[in-house]
């Protein structure tokens, strides 16, 4: 799944700001910065992506059901469209 494919889902970015450092010369830098996706269904319910710093030279994303032990991964773009559709439709509106 590309990074615009996150986009269209509605997956919106998260980004670090990542470390300040300076050198001995007074030279300021921002290190580790990166950035990566959520998609926030009900309170409690997230997906996630991987951030920007774990995607391979192909520029392939996954997306993550958060906080799960074993990890619930998906990686293609239909999947986690109808994941989203079918978990969505689902909510009991009070």
């Amino acid at each position: 799944m590309t990074e615009k494919e996150l986009q269209l889902l509605g997956f919106e970015k998260q980004e670090d700001g990542g470390i300040e450092v300076t050198d001995d010369e007074g030279g300021l830098w921002i290190e580790d910065e990166f950035y990566y996706y959520t998609y926030d269904i009900v309170n409690g319910f997230t997906l996630i992506s991987n951030s920007n710093t774990e995607v391979g030279e192909d520029g392939q994303w996954f997306v993550e059901i958060f906080n799960t032990e074993p990890s619930i991964r998906f990686t293609g773009f239909g999947e986690v469209q109808a994941f989203i559709n079918l978990i969505e439709s689902r909510i009991v509106k009070k």
